[in-house]
This record gives C-alpha cells, structure tokens and sequence, in this order.
C-alpha cells in the first residue's frame, strides 16, 4: 500500500500531511523495543490516590457513569470544577451554563479550535507547544503563528515584543500554556498582564492550557489569564485530572468561560466524542474536593523528583533548564558535544538505556529547538535513580 489512490491522491488530506506518526508514540514503542526507561511521555508510573479510584470502582458499581452521561459533564463533576476554580482563585463559574466536560484537555484544545476559528485565522501560539496544538490550528484551518520561548539562564523566557510584533489583523486567537510544556517555563503576573492587555486591546480571544496548574515550584504561582482585567468574557480555560492525580488514562478535562463561548465549544465537542469517561467523573468530582494537603504533598514529591532528575543530569553532562512549573526537564545536550537533538534521543536508549523526547518537535523554527531535549519526573523515585545512573555514563 503506497497511501495513494488511482489518481495519485494521498488518502491523509493536505492540513495533515505534515503530521505523521506522534513522537510520544515514536519514542515509548523505542523504549518498549529496548527495555529502557521511558522517560519520554508525560504519564506517571504509578496511580493516584487510592480513595479516588475507590471512588470510580463505587461509580461502576453503583451504575453510574455506565451509560451515556449528560453532555456537558455529569453535575457533581461540573459543580467540583467550578468550586474549584472559586475557592482557588476566586473565579465564580455557573456549573450549568459556564463549564463543559472533555475527554482530556486534548479534546477540549481541539473543540475549541474548531469552534471558534475560520479558515485563515491565524492563532498565535507560543513555541515550543504540545504537539496536538498544531495538527489541532490545521485541522480548524487555521494558520498557526509561533512566538518562540528563548532560553536566558536557566529558564525560557518570553519576548512580549515580539509578542505584540505577531499579531496583526487576521489574528483570531492567542494558545497560550502556562505551566508550559515543555520548558517548565511559568509566566509571572507581569507578563500576564501584557498578554491580558494585548488581548483586550486587539479584540482578541485567548485560549488558555493550564492543566499543570498544581505543579509550581520555587515561590512561582499560577495565575489563571482569565482572571485579568477584561479577560473573563474572552478566556477558554482548560484543566485537567490526569495531571493532578495522576490517572492520565480516565481522559477527564474540562472547559471554563463565559456562556457564548462554552456554547461554542460544546457545540463542536459534541461531535466529537460526544461523552466520554461516565464513572471517571464521578471520582474526578471528588479529587477536585480533596484538602489542600493532598495538593501539597503532591507539589512536594514532584520537587524533590525534579531535584533528583535535574541534579544527575547536569551531572551527566548536560545544560539544565530548571523548570518552575510542570513535571519535565528541558536540557541542552550541546555540552556533550552534540547539537542535533532529534538524532541524539534515538541513539540514546541504546546508549545509555534511557528515553527522552528532543524538543525540536515541538517548534516550527526547529533550528531554534534542535539542540534540546525533555525528561519526565513523574516517575518513581527508584526509576529516576537508576535512570540518572545509567545516564552518567554519557559523560565519561
């Protein structure tokens, strides 16, 4: 099979035709084929709190969830979310008109997409972005504008000139992911307040991907954009369960704004997956009620991994961007003498038994992203000990 019909068509159709195989696929079936460690996909090794999969267990078998739930969400769930969102930042969501359930945060990035852009709305996304972002602004028809992150230190950092300089007036929406994948970059209150009035300003629509919002660390702090001044009536707010709980597989997310614009998203949504995750809901409404103290020690066990993972890393030889937020490494293997980050995490499970995504990927300018790659530390702590081991031997 050659992917081509009689008159030489291809059958993947011409939005898509850049995006093949993803490379979190590409690069756990390498670990799978080489019995490395996987630090590549962004999953946990192990479940979340026990009470909640107890709770999902009670959900199946009190017949809840088991068929189709209602389509914005089961109530409870909708109802946790937006105390959630009001108790931790003081934004007041109505469960019925102003929150939306999604299968993931994946799911939600994709129906707001295609809800509110037309063919030839550019949408300016800050680069590096999850890979999804792009397939999703081509499958809308829409035409992506990357703003890129630049490293300056130990961290990213965001040029908000150059920021102003990519919107003109074919600009349709912002993509924004604070907590940012995969720099562990935070944006600071000042930078979203220039984002904020950039927004207003131009008339524009923000989306915003704020699934790590309970994973900050060294004194950052979330800040939901839609809690800027002018910015409540034009934010789609994504979150989601898988991060902060640590079951990624249930594909709970979610969707907060003001009613037109959760109407709009529902609207394409709904020919989606129509509803997904019937019991999950149910148990990710009662995570979402958990006592600060889950949250905290969750941050807590997720810091010291960073540590663990940052410290061997830079002890292997590698440039290490000290992430803020998230639960990724970004490192520059340039001091290794590389350059070609792509090459370097194919060749690395053999070398040294270990996996990890290159950020180029993640970037239309790759030049600008070749020579990094990204780890996760949302493993055991045994696994990133061994891992750390094996990856000091790169720098003998």
């Amino acid at each position: 099979m050659t992917g081509m019909t009689s008159t030489e068509r291809p059958f993947l159709n011409r939005s898509l035709a850049e995006f093949g195989t993803t490379i979190f696929a590409e690069m756990s079936a390498l670990a799978v084929r080489t019995g490395a460690i996987n630090l590549g996909q962004g999953f946990p090794d192990t479940d979340g709190p026990e009470e909640i999969r107890e709770a999902a267990v009670r959900a199946l078998r009190d017949g809840r969830g088991n068929q189709y739930p209602p389509g914005p969400g089961v109530p409870e769930l909708r109802t946790a979310i937006a105390a959630h969102q009001e108790r931790r930042y003081g934004l007041a969501f109505d469960p019925d008109t102003e929150v939306l359930v999604t299968a993931g945060a994946t799911e939600a990035i994709a129906a707001a997409l295609l809800a509110l852009l037309e063919p030839g709305d550019e949408v300016v996304a800050l680069e590096p972005y999850y890979d999804s972002y792009a397939a999703c602004i081509a499958m809308a028809g829409g035409r992506r504008v990357p703003v890129t992150l630049r490293p300056d230190g130990d961290a990213f950092r965001l040029d908000l000139d150059e920021l102003r300089a990519a919107v003109t007036d074919r600009t349709r929406l912002l993509l924004v992911n604070t907590p940012h994948n995969p720099t562990g970059t935070v944006l600071t209150r000042a930078e979203l307040a220039a984002v904020a009035e950039l927004a207003v300003e131009r008339d524009l629509l923000v989306v915003t991907d704020e699934v790590y919002e309970h994973l900050v660390f060294d004194g950052a702090e979330h800040l939901p954009l839609a809690s800027f001044p002018g910015m409540r009536e034009r934010t789609v707010t994504i979150g989601s369960a898988g991060k902060t709980f640590s079951f990624t597989g249930w594909k709970v997310g979610w969707v907060t704004a003001a009613p037109g614009l959760v109407t709009a998203v529902r609207s394409a949504k709904q020919y989606l997956t129509y509803v997904a995750s019937g019991p999950f809901q149910y148990a990710v409404a009662e995570a979402l009620a958990l006592p600060e103290s889950y949250f905290a020690a969750f941050r807590a066990d997720m810091l010291a991994k960073r540590d663990l993972l940052a410290a061997g890393l830079a002890e292997a030889g590698f440039g290490v961007f000290r992430p803020t937020g998230t639960y990724f490494v970004t490192t520059d293997v340039r001091p290794l003498g590389e350059s070609d980050g792509v090459a370097f995490c194919r060749a690395l499970p053999e070398r040294a038994g270990v996996v990890a995504i290159p950020n180029a990927v993640f970037y239309d300018h790759r030049e600008e992203g070749a020579p990094f790659v990204r780890f996760a530390f949302c493993k055991r702590t045994g696994v990133l000990e061994e891992a750390v081991r094996r990856l000091k031997a790169l720098a003998g």
